[in-house]
Protein backbone atom coordinates (compact mmCIF):
# COMPACT_ATOMS: atom_id res chain seq x y z
CA UNK A 1 0.00 0.00 0.00
CA UNK A 2 2.54 2.31 0.92
CA UNK A 3 4.92 1.86 -2.37
CA UNK A 4 1.22 2.55 -3.96
CA UNK A 5 0.50 5.90 -2.66
CA UNK A 6 4.29 7.25 -2.68
CA UNK A 7 4.04 6.51 -6.69
CA UNK A 8 0.85 8.62 -6.89
CA UNK A 9 2.32 11.03 -4.75
CA UNK A 10 4.98 11.64 -7.17
CA UNK A 11 2.61 11.54 -9.99
CA UNK A 12 1.71 15.34 -11.79
CA UNK A 13 -1.80 15.54 -13.59
CA UNK A 14 -2.28 16.93 -16.61
CA UNK A 15 -4.57 19.92 -15.92
CA UNK A 16 -3.64 23.10 -18.14
CA UNK A 17 -3.87 26.91 -17.09
CA UNK A 18 -7.13 27.35 -18.95
CA UNK A 19 -8.95 24.13 -17.20
CA UNK A 20 -8.04 25.93 -14.31
CA UNK A 21 -10.01 29.29 -15.14
CA UNK A 22 -12.62 26.95 -15.80
CA UNK A 23 -12.80 25.96 -12.43
CA UNK A 24 -12.18 29.00 -10.68
CA UNK A 25 -15.05 30.41 -12.77
CA UNK A 26 -17.21 27.32 -11.79
CA UNK A 27 -16.82 27.62 -7.90
CA UNK A 28 -17.26 31.57 -8.23
CA UNK A 29 -20.83 30.55 -10.29
CA UNK A 30 -21.78 27.54 -7.83
CA UNK A 31 -20.54 29.99 -4.81
CA UNK A 32 -22.74 33.05 -6.37
CA UNK A 33 -25.81 30.13 -6.53
CA UNK A 34 -25.40 28.81 -2.80
CA UNK A 35 -25.99 32.92 -2.27
CA UNK A 36 -28.61 33.42 -3.99
CA UNK A 37 -30.37 31.21 -1.34
CA UNK A 38 -29.02 33.29 1.47
CA UNK A 39 -31.11 35.60 3.10
CA UNK A 40 -30.58 37.76 6.39
CA UNK A 41 -33.22 35.57 8.02
CA UNK A 42 -30.97 32.46 8.14
CA UNK A 43 -28.60 34.26 10.40
CA UNK A 44 -31.36 35.74 12.27
CA UNK A 45 -32.20 32.32 12.97
CA UNK A 46 -28.59 31.91 14.35
CA UNK A 47 -29.74 34.22 17.38
CA UNK A 48 -33.01 32.77 17.67
CA UNK A 49 -32.35 28.87 17.63
CA UNK A 50 -28.06 29.20 18.45
CA UNK A 51 -27.58 25.55 19.31
CA UNK A 52 -28.10 23.35 16.29
CA UNK A 53 -26.41 26.39 13.93
CA UNK A 54 -23.25 26.91 16.47
CA UNK A 55 -22.86 22.74 16.46
CA UNK A 56 -23.17 22.49 12.91
CA UNK A 57 -20.48 24.89 12.46
CA UNK A 58 -18.26 23.29 14.98
CA UNK A 59 -18.63 20.03 13.59
CA UNK A 60 -17.49 21.27 10.15
CA UNK A 61 -14.39 23.30 11.57
CA UNK A 62 -13.29 22.30 14.73
CA UNK A 63 -14.56 18.48 15.34
CA UNK A 64 -13.89 17.40 11.52
CA UNK A 65 -9.80 18.45 11.01
CA UNK A 66 -8.71 17.35 14.71
CA UNK A 67 -10.80 13.98 14.09
CA UNK A 68 -8.87 13.86 10.38
CA UNK A 69 -5.44 14.77 11.88
CA UNK A 70 -6.23 11.56 14.50
CA UNK A 71 -7.08 9.45 11.41
CA UNK A 72 -4.02 10.36 10.20
CA UNK A 73 -2.08 9.34 13.27
CA UNK A 74 -3.84 6.12 13.47
CA UNK A 75 -2.59 5.39 10.27
CA UNK A 76 0.75 7.40 10.70
CA UNK A 77 3.40 4.96 9.17
CA UNK A 78 1.14 3.64 6.20
CA UNK A 79 0.04 7.38 4.89
CA UNK A 80 2.33 9.51 3.03
CA UNK A 81 2.72 13.08 3.02
CA UNK A 82 0.56 13.70 0.10
CA UNK A 83 -2.28 11.95 1.21
CA UNK A 84 -2.51 13.23 4.28
CA UNK A 85 -2.16 17.09 3.35
CA UNK A 86 -5.27 16.12 0.77
CA UNK A 87 -7.21 14.37 3.87
CA UNK A 88 -5.91 17.81 5.75
CA UNK A 89 -7.20 20.23 3.11
CA UNK A 90 -10.44 18.41 1.81
CA UNK A 91 -11.71 18.82 5.79
CA UNK A 92 -10.55 22.86 5.85
CA UNK A 93 -13.18 23.11 3.59
CA UNK A 94 -16.40 24.40 3.99
CA UNK A 95 -19.49 22.46 3.09
CA UNK A 96 -20.37 21.33 -0.53
CA UNK A 97 -22.89 23.02 -2.73
CA UNK A 98 -25.24 19.99 -3.08
CA UNK A 99 -25.92 19.65 1.21
CA UNK A 100 -28.81 21.43 1.10
CA UNK A 101 -30.93 19.34 -1.79
CA UNK A 102 -29.12 16.09 0.31
CA UNK A 103 -30.39 17.11 3.15
CA UNK A 104 -34.09 17.72 1.96
CA UNK A 105 -33.77 14.44 0.26
CA UNK A 106 -32.91 12.71 3.61
CA UNK A 107 -35.65 14.30 5.50
CA UNK A 108 -33.70 16.99 7.43
CA UNK A 109 -33.86 20.25 8.29
CA UNK A 110 -33.79 22.21 4.94
CA UNK A 111 -33.97 25.97 6.91
CA UNK A 112 -31.13 24.50 8.93
CA UNK A 113 -29.01 23.23 6.09
CA UNK A 114 -29.14 26.39 4.21
CA UNK A 115 -28.23 28.11 7.31
CA UNK A 116 -25.29 26.10 7.98
CA UNK A 117 -23.96 26.64 4.27
CA UNK A 118 -24.57 30.59 4.81
CA UNK A 119 -22.07 30.73 7.98
CA UNK A 120 -19.99 27.87 7.00
CA UNK A 121 -19.17 29.26 3.58
CA UNK A 122 -18.56 32.55 4.85
CA UNK A 123 -16.88 31.58 7.81
CA UNK A 124 -14.29 29.53 5.79
CA UNK A 125 -12.93 32.78 4.01
CA UNK A 126 -10.89 32.62 7.90
CA UNK A 127 -11.41 29.05 8.90
CA UNK A 128 -10.38 27.20 5.62
CA UNK A 129 -6.56 28.87 5.48
CA UNK A 130 -6.61 29.13 9.17
CA UNK A 131 -7.31 25.07 9.57
CA UNK A 132 -4.82 23.82 6.71
CA UNK A 133 -2.13 25.92 8.19
CA UNK A 134 -2.28 24.52 11.76
CA UNK A 135 -2.96 21.01 11.02
CA UNK A 136 -0.79 20.60 8.03
CA UNK A 137 2.13 22.73 10.41
CA UNK A 138 1.29 20.82 13.30
CA UNK A 139 1.51 17.36 10.66
CA UNK A 140 5.05 18.41 9.99
CA UNK A 141 5.88 19.17 13.32
CA UNK A 142 4.96 15.72 14.67
CA UNK A 143 4.70 13.75 11.57
CA UNK A 144 6.75 10.46 10.81
CA UNK A 145 7.75 11.99 7.48
CA UNK A 146 9.66 15.63 8.85
CA UNK A 147 12.11 15.38 6.34
CA UNK A 148 10.13 14.46 3.37
CA UNK A 149 11.05 16.69 0.56
CA UNK A 150 7.14 17.52 -0.06
CA UNK A 151 6.93 19.16 2.89
CA UNK A 152 10.60 20.57 3.38
CA UNK A 153 9.07 22.87 0.57
CA UNK A 154 5.43 22.80 0.94
CA UNK A 155 5.58 26.24 2.81
CA UNK A 156 2.03 27.67 2.56
CA UNK A 157 1.22 30.95 2.86
CA UNK A 158 -1.91 31.17 4.96
CA UNK A 159 -2.33 34.95 3.72
CA UNK A 160 -2.24 34.12 0.04
CA UNK A 161 -4.50 31.18 0.82
CA UNK A 162 -6.86 33.61 2.41
CA UNK A 163 -7.07 36.17 -0.59
CA UNK A 164 -7.61 33.49 -2.73
CA UNK A 165 -10.93 31.98 -1.03
CA UNK A 166 -11.69 36.21 -0.41
CA UNK A 167 -12.04 36.37 -3.89
CA UNK A 168 -13.48 32.73 -4.53
CA UNK A 169 -15.95 32.82 -1.94
CA UNK A 170 -16.47 36.40 -0.57
CA UNK A 171 -17.25 38.13 -4.16
CA UNK A 172 -19.55 35.65 -5.27
CA UNK A 173 -21.26 35.38 -2.06
CA UNK A 174 -21.85 39.13 -1.52
CA UNK A 175 -22.81 39.64 -5.16
CA UNK A 176 -25.41 36.62 -4.44
CA UNK A 177 -26.71 38.12 -1.16
CA UNK A 178 -27.73 41.18 -2.70
CA UNK A 179 -29.05 39.78 -5.82
CA UNK A 180 -31.36 38.01 -3.52
CA UNK A 181 -32.09 41.42 -0.78
CA UNK A 182 -32.67 43.76 -4.17
CA UNK A 183 -33.80 41.22 -7.15
CA UNK A 184 -35.77 39.00 -5.65
CA UNK A 185 -38.04 38.03 -8.64
CA UNK A 186 -35.18 37.59 -10.80
CA UNK A 187 -33.69 35.75 -7.97
CA UNK A 188 -36.21 33.26 -7.20
CA UNK A 189 -36.50 32.78 -11.29
CA UNK A 190 -32.78 31.99 -11.58
CA UNK A 191 -31.45 30.21 -8.91
CA UNK A 192 -32.93 26.74 -9.41
CA UNK A 193 -31.10 26.38 -13.16
CA UNK A 194 -27.95 27.95 -11.53
CA UNK A 195 -27.37 25.65 -8.86
CA UNK A 196 -28.59 22.36 -11.69
CA UNK A 197 -26.08 23.80 -14.17
CA UNK A 198 -23.07 24.73 -11.72
CA UNK A 199 -23.26 21.00 -10.08
CA UNK A 200 -23.42 19.58 -13.76
CA UNK A 201 -20.67 21.56 -14.93
CA UNK A 202 -18.28 20.95 -11.56
CA UNK A 203 -19.00 17.01 -12.25
CA UNK A 204 -18.25 17.56 -15.72
CA UNK A 205 -14.75 19.42 -14.80
CA UNK A 206 -14.13 16.22 -12.58
CA UNK A 207 -15.10 14.14 -15.31
CA UNK A 208 -12.74 15.76 -17.72
CA UNK A 209 -9.78 15.78 -15.25
CA UNK A 210 -10.36 12.05 -14.78
CA UNK A 211 -10.43 10.95 -18.44
CA UNK A 212 -7.48 13.65 -18.91
CA UNK A 213 -5.54 11.48 -15.79
CA UNK A 214 -7.04 7.84 -16.47
CA UNK A 215 -3.99 6.17 -16.06
CA UNK A 216 -3.21 7.82 -12.57
CA UNK A 217 -6.55 7.12 -11.36
CA UNK A 218 -6.90 3.64 -12.16
CA UNK A 219 -3.44 2.93 -11.26
CA UNK A 220 -4.61 4.46 -7.72
CA UNK A 221 -8.09 4.10 -7.26
CA UNK A 222 -8.01 0.66 -5.14
CA UNK A 223 -6.36 2.77 -2.29
CA UNK A 224 -8.07 6.22 -2.71
CA UNK A 225 -11.12 4.55 -2.99
CA UNK A 226 -10.46 2.64 0.75
CA UNK A 227 -9.26 5.90 1.92
CA UNK A 228 -11.76 8.68 1.08
CA UNK A 229 -14.20 5.70 2.26
CA UNK A 230 -12.99 5.94 5.98
CA UNK A 231 -12.39 9.20 5.90
CA UNK A 232 -15.91 10.15 4.54
CA UNK A 233 -17.66 7.69 6.76
CA UNK A 234 -15.95 9.17 9.69
CA UNK A 235 -17.04 12.97 8.47
CA UNK A 236 -20.25 11.86 8.87
CA UNK A 237 -20.92 9.69 11.68
CA UNK A 238 -19.15 12.60 13.80
CA UNK A 239 -21.83 15.63 12.67
CA UNK A 240 -24.23 12.82 13.36
CA UNK A 241 -22.64 11.42 16.88
CA UNK A 242 -21.56 15.24 17.69
CA UNK A 243 -25.37 16.17 17.24
CA UNK A 244 -26.55 13.20 19.48
CA UNK A 245 -23.90 14.25 22.42
CA UNK A 246 -25.74 17.45 22.31
CA UNK A 247 -29.18 15.96 22.54
CA UNK A 248 -30.52 17.12 18.89
CA UNK A 249 -33.63 15.63 17.61
CA UNK A 250 -32.79 13.22 14.39
CA UNK A 251 -33.74 16.18 11.59
CA UNK A 252 -31.42 18.51 12.55
CA UNK A 253 -28.78 15.76 13.50
CA UNK A 254 -29.16 14.61 10.18
CA UNK A 255 -28.30 17.58 8.48
CA UNK A 256 -25.48 18.39 10.42
CA UNK A 257 -24.05 15.16 9.72
CA UNK A 258 -24.53 15.81 5.68
CA UNK A 259 -22.99 18.92 6.02
CA UNK A 260 -20.06 17.74 7.57
CA UNK A 261 -19.81 14.71 5.42
CA UNK A 262 -20.65 16.61 1.95
CA UNK A 263 -16.81 18.98 1.23
CA UNK A 264 -16.75 21.50 -1.01
CA UNK A 265 -13.64 19.73 -2.68
CA UNK A 266 -13.93 21.79 -5.65
CA UNK A 267 -12.19 24.65 -3.70
CA UNK A 268 -9.89 22.44 -2.59
CA UNK A 269 -8.92 21.47 -6.25
CA UNK A 270 -8.89 25.44 -7.26
CA UNK A 271 -6.44 25.48 -4.41
CA UNK A 272 -4.27 22.71 -5.23
CA UNK A 273 -3.97 23.92 -8.81
CA UNK A 274 -2.91 27.44 -7.84
CA UNK A 275 0.73 28.44 -8.62
CA UNK A 276 0.96 31.42 -5.83
CA UNK A 277 -0.53 28.97 -2.94
CA UNK A 278 1.09 25.57 -4.19
CA UNK A 279 4.19 25.46 -6.17
CA UNK A 280 2.88 23.28 -9.33
CA UNK A 281 6.48 22.02 -9.97
CA UNK A 282 5.95 20.06 -6.31
CA UNK A 283 4.76 16.47 -6.35
CA UNK A 284 1.05 17.12 -5.54
CA UNK A 285 -0.04 13.70 -7.34
CA UNK A 286 -1.48 12.58 -3.68
CA UNK A 287 -3.07 15.39 -2.40
CA UNK A 288 -4.94 16.21 -6.03
CA UNK A 289 -6.19 12.55 -6.82
CA UNK A 290 -7.78 12.19 -3.01
CA UNK A 291 -9.49 15.73 -3.27
CA UNK A 292 -10.90 15.04 -6.72
CA UNK A 293 -12.03 11.63 -5.43
CA UNK A 294 -13.61 13.18 -2.80
CA UNK A 295 -15.67 15.69 -4.84
CA UNK A 296 -17.15 12.05 -6.35
CA UNK A 297 -17.22 9.94 -3.63
CA UNK A 298 -18.95 12.03 -0.96
CA UNK A 299 -22.00 12.74 -3.70
CA UNK A 300 -22.15 9.10 -3.49
CA UNK A 301 -22.42 8.14 -0.29
CA UNK A 302 -24.95 11.51 0.47
CA UNK A 303 -27.16 10.13 -2.13
CA UNK A 304 -27.09 6.73 0.28
CA UNK A 305 -27.61 7.99 2.83
CA UNK A 306 -30.07 10.25 2.54
CA UNK A 307 -32.11 7.24 0.64
CA UNK A 308 -31.86 5.67 3.94
CA UNK A 309 -33.18 8.15 6.23
CA UNK A 310 -35.84 8.87 4.14
CA UNK A 311 -37.37 5.81 4.43
CA UNK A 312 -37.70 6.32 8.39
CA UNK A 313 -40.03 7.79 9.96
CA UNK A 314 -38.43 9.63 12.52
Amino acid sequence: MFEALQAMDAAKLNFSQGGLLVLNITIAIIMFGVALEIKVSHFKELLRKPKPVIIGVLSQFIILPALTFMLIMAFWNNITVGVAMGMILVASCPGGNVSNFISTLAKGNAALSVSLTAIATISAIIMTPLNFYFWGQLYENIGPWAHNELLRELSIDPVEMFKTVLILLGIPIVAGMLANSFLPKLTEFVKKPIKIFSIIFFMGMVVIMFVNNYDHFIRYIFWVFIIVLIHNALALSSGFGFSKLFRLNPQNSRTIAIETGIQNSGLGLVLLFNPNIFPQDLALGGMMIVTAWWGIWHILSGLTIASIWRRKTN
